[in-house]
């Protein structure tokens, strides 16, 4: 089972730049996108491209137009879809979406950024911690339990190219860096470090758009896909579909998972 994770930075501006294509040879599962920004685009992307390609698509818009959003489409129509992290705070601002498979539940989710002012960076510290109560929620359910999203935090200096020059900047501050080392010692599995512990350029997913970050990867790596153990252990291989096509400012991360009767 191929899942994958993509923060698209506007779904329309990614098709501009040849999505459908890729969507084409990549053909995942289960595809978790995150900042879609764009509210009409269901009935025309479903006729134009999931439909002909066998996806089913369903989507979580926020409430502000052009900003947000997070979408999951699936080769298999899912049992149970559900939105929202019971924050009205965030969920208007679309930030969740949760599909059961069976007993394989796979959320989306997108982490606000904190990088704008110190009140986004607040609204940031408030969002982790209700999804690590939600978190929490999910892991003692005790079913296998796949994540995939933005998160908007890169957790070690192995995780960017530019750790020293970053520690005092949004999404490498000491405090989202313990927030995710508690929630990875609570027994969720950061699955693509599990399967490369000793690498560390190669599992880049963000560029900056400025002085050539990209061409250059000095990158960082906050795409995340995390997975209970149950889920985990059938984690086969995971990879980031690298620098090019750039369809967005992130890069797309795969993970193949076993085929075990979920």
């Amino acid at each position: 089972m191929r899942i994958t994770t993509f923060n698209v930075n506007g779904l329309r501006s990614a098709l501009k730049k040849g999505f459908a294509h890729w969507l084409d040879a990549a053909r995942p599962d289960v595809l978790c996108l995150q900042e879609v920004r764009w509210h009409e685009a269901e009935a025309q992307v479903r006729e134009d491209l999931l439909e002909p390609l066998g996806y089913r698509d369903y989507w979580r818009h926020a409430e502000r137009p052009g900003y947000s959003g997070v979408a999951l489409w699936a080769r298999r129509e899912p049992d149970r879809v559900a939105a929202d992290l019971g924050v009205d705070e965030f969920d208007g601002e679309g930030r969740l979406l949760v599909a059961d498979f069976g007993r394989l539940r796979v959320a989306s989710v997108y982490v606000p950024s904190g990088s704008s002012s110190e009140e986004r960076q607040a609204t940031k510290f408030r969002f982790l911690d209700h999804f690590a109560g939600w978190l929490e929620s999910q892991r003692k359910r005790r079913r296998p339990v796949v994540v995939c999203g933005d998160l908007n935090v890169a957790h070690t200096e192995r995780d960017l190219e530019n750790w020293r020059g970053n520690r005092n900047h949004s999404g490498f501050l000491p405090e989202e860096r313990a927030w995710l080392t508690r929630v990875l010692e609570s027994g969720w599995v950061d699955t693509w470090r599990s399967l490369h512990p000793d690498e560390s350029r190669s599992g880049y997913t963000w560029w900056s758009n400025r002085g050539r970050a990209r061409e250059k990867n000095v990158g960082w790596r906050i795409d995340y896909q995390l997975a209970t153990p149950s889920a985990a252990r059938q984690a086969r291989d995971a990879w980031v579909h690298g620098r090019e096509p750039r369809l967005s400012d992130h890069a797309p991360l795969t993970v193949e998972y076993g085929t075990p009767p979920w």
